[in-house]
This record gives structure tokens, C-alpha cells and sequence, in this order.
């Protein structure tokens, strides 16, 4: 936390010229303007080769439906006189923070920029690490583009989240900071929140707690326990399961596909610190288990998986039986799959249009409304010794006796 500091005070005291030297010191290149035209993102997503824009224009269309399809949220309330209206106003500018490095993330783009978008936000600033080259990814470019992105910048880590939250020359700070990411990147929006809009929840490295009994095929459960830590360490990796039988072949299928898959040295560095196999004595058990860790993701892979829905009590998202795997939220389910790690999800939520609204309380009495109400002001205001609020309702009074 305290090199985090550094870092977002940094780019708070030197703007630009901080942000260009820490993309030398962790990004290795030279980066002369840091904003990219939206011009290279339309360019991008027409060189994208069909099958994959085609997937990214349905990934855009179900997530866009999904958060469009919401309660209404005004209403009006009226109680004895006093009317209430509740108004949800978007926020003038929203930063989207979009992770790289190990891998490029054209999903975390839709996810995080489309809800701001259908919550009416006016401008959408996306940051994004820039590769070795200096550049950013096709893919990448190209789901801004799908996404509606207004402002592109290739700056990532705290000091992306810093300029974000303080403004820079380049990069105008914004009203609210959202997206996943490292664990340093999630510590500099908790430093930065005192001046920004930040979700509560704590996106951090991915975490998955799969809970099976050995009725669903084993090969799902043990893919499923190597997703999430195909991402890389600091992550989390559970399986909980109540039959012996199914630990040991789930366990043993883990090890077969661990050593054939492309991102071995990551999905190894992550179940070395975090990946855990646990047995207990029965579903109850399992759940309370997992409401324990408060896991990103929690997959119910047995049977008859609504029956243990009731015992959920802290998790970012639930996916219910074996054809219900956590890659399906993570792309193209609907709801985004920015969800609180670091068992923030005892009291946060899964990334919506609501970060990016703020309720409004519109009040508006009637004479007789604030006549039934004004002796229970005073005598609250004259409670606490704030007599100009017990005025301000005695004055009121005072003028309608006379009219009347």
C-alpha cells in the first residue's frame, strides 16, 4: 500500500510527466501521446477477423440487454401531505479501467464501459497497459469501439487509476473509477476514493470456489476450479466437495489438464499459494465453507444445485449445474463479470448501471402536510439545540396563520 501511495502521489503532483515515467519503469516503452484516437479502434475492430467480432458484437448486444433491463426506478411517494420523488442522475464522466500484461481483456472493456453507458453517463474514459510496442491490442481497440468508449489512453497500474481520479494534462479526471484488476490497481482505488466515486466491492485477482458430489461429470469441476487461475497468482482456487471418491478423480483430472494447458506457469503459480481441495461432511458444510471465503465466483456443480441457492450467503455471482461454467458470465451471460475478490463480497456487489447513478430525494410539502409535521420538527431541532431548524418550520407556520 505505501508504494501505491507513492505512486498516486506522484501523478497527482506531476501528471504526465509521472505517467510517461512509470510506463519506462513497469511497461519498458516510451510513450509520447498517451491518448489513442478512436479512429485506430473503429480501424481495429474492421481488421478483427469475422468469427471474433461477430463474438464480440454478441457478447456487446446480451450485456447492453441485460442492464437495460432494469426496474424503473423513479417513482413518487406521498405520505400525509409530503410528496417524494426519487430521481437517478448519471454521473458526468465515468474511468474504465481495463487490465493486461499477462493477457489482453476485450471483455473487461464491455463490462466495464457499456453499464456506464445504458446509466447515460456522458463521456466514458477506458485506460489500458500498453504492450512492449507502445501500442494496445486489436481486440481491445476494437471492444471500445463495440462499446461506445469516448476517450481511449494507454496507461495502466495505480498511476492509470491516480490520473483517473486527479486529472492529468492528457487525461481528465473523472467522477467514478471502476474495473478489475491487480491487487495494486484495487489498493489505488481505495487510496484514491476520498475524491472519486469507487464501488465497494474489492476487484481483484480472480477466485473460484467450485462445490461438487460427484454427480456432474468430474471433467467439468476440475476445468472449472483451472479457470479462474489461468489468470495468474494472488488468486483463489477451491474445490469442496462431501464424496471422497470425487475429490480424488477431480483431483487427479486437475493434474492431467494442468500439465497440457498453454497457461501452465500461471494456473501452477496460482494453486501453489491458492488452490485448495477440501472435504466435508456433507452440503451444508460445503456452503458454509464457501460463505466463509465469500468467493468472485461460486459454481454448484451437483445435483440438484437450487436446493442449496438458500444457503448462499456471500458471493459475487452463482452458477448453477454443468453447463453453467463461470467463462459463460465471464464473456457473454449478460451481467458484468467485475465482481468483489478479497471477500468484499460479504458487502459488495457485482459491477451495474447503479455505480454510475446517483439517487436524487426530490421533497415537496403541501401547508397542511408541513402544519402535521412542524411540532415533531421543533421539538427534534430544540433536542439537539439546532433552534434555526425549529425556526425554519415555526416561521412557515407563522406566515400561513396570517394568510389564512
Amino acid at each position: 500500500m505505501a508504494e501505491v501511495r507513492a505512486i498516486v502521489a506522484e501523478v497527482r503532483a506531476h501528471g504526465d510527466a509521472a505517467l510517461r515515467e512509470y510506463s519506462r519503469r513497469f511497461d519498458g516503452v516510451d510513450l509520447d501521446e498517451l491518448s489513442v484516437p478512436l479512429g485506430e479502434a473503429e480501424a481495429a475492430l474492421r481488421r478483427l477477423p469475422p468469427p471474433l467480432r461477430e463474438a464480440l458484437t454478441l457478447a456487446r448486444d446480451n450485456i447492453e440487454a441485460f442492464h437495460r433491463d432494469r426496474p424503473e426506478a423513479r417513482h413518487t411517494y406521498s405520505r400525509g401531505g409530503v410528496t417524494i420523488d426519487l430521481l437517478e442522475l448519471p454521473v458526468a464522466r465515468a474511468g474504465v479501467y481495463a487490465p493486461g500484461g499477462r493477457a489482453k481483456y476485450p471483455s473487461s472493456v464491455l463490462m466495464t464501459a457499456i453499464p456506464p453507458k445504458v446509466a447515460g453517463v456522458g463521456a466514458v474514459a477506458l485506460c489500458v497497459p500498453p504492450g512492449p510496442d507502445g501500442r494496445l491490442p486489436d481486440e481491445v481497440l476494437a471492444a471500445a469501439s463495440l462499446a461506445g468508449v469516448d476517450e481511449i489512453y494507454r496507461v495502466g497500474g495505480p498511476q492509470a487509476i491516480a490520473a483517473l481520479a486527479y486529472g492529468t494534462r492528457s487525461i481528465p479526471k473523472v467522477d467514478v473509477v471502476v474495473g478489475a484488476g491487480s491487487r495494486w490497481v484495487s489498493l489505488a482505488k481505495q487510496e484514491v476514493r476520498s475524491v472519486v466515486g469507487v464501488p465497494a466491492a474489492f476487484a481483484g485477482p480472480s477466485e473460484v470456489v467450485v462445490v461438487a458430489d460427484g454427480t456432474v461429470p468430474a471433467a467439468c469441476a476440475a476445468i472449472d476450479v483451472i479457470v479462474q487461475a489461468e489468470h495468474g497468482p494472488d488468486g483463489l482456487s477451491w474445490l469442496v466437495t462431501w464424496s471422497k471418491a470425487a475429490l480424488d478423480e477431480i483431483n487427479a483430472l486437475i493434474a492431467e489438464m494442468v500439465a497440457e494447458a498453454p497457461r501452465r506457469s500461471e494456473i501452477e503459480s496460482t494453486l501453489a499459494a491458492g488452490g485448495y481441495g477440501v472435504l466435508v461432511s456433507g452440503p451444508e458444510q460445503a456452503m458454509a465453507v464457501a460463505n466463509e471465503i465469500a468467493p468472485e465466483h461460486l459454481e454448484l456443480c451437483c445435483e440438484d444445485p437450487r436446493r442449496l441457492l438458500p444457503l448462499v450467503r456471500n458471493a459475487g455471482a452463482v452458477f448453477l449445474g454443468p453447463y453453467s461454467p463461470a467463462s459463460l458470465g465471464d464473456y457473454v451471460a449478460g451481467p458484468s463479470h467485475v465482481l468483489p475478490t478479497f471477500r468484499s463480497a460479504r458487502f459488495a456487489s457485482v459491477l451495474g448501471v447503479e455505480d454510475f447513478l446517483r439517487r436524487v430525494h426530490v421533497i415537496e410539502a403541501s401547508p397542511n402536510g408541513l402544519a402535521r409535521l412542524a411540532p415533531s420538527v421543533e421539538a427534534i431541532a430544540e433536542a439537539e439545540g439546532l433552534f434555526a431548524h425549529a425556526r425554519s418550520v415555526g416561521v412557515r407556520e407563522e406566515l400561513r396563520s396570517e394568510r389564512v
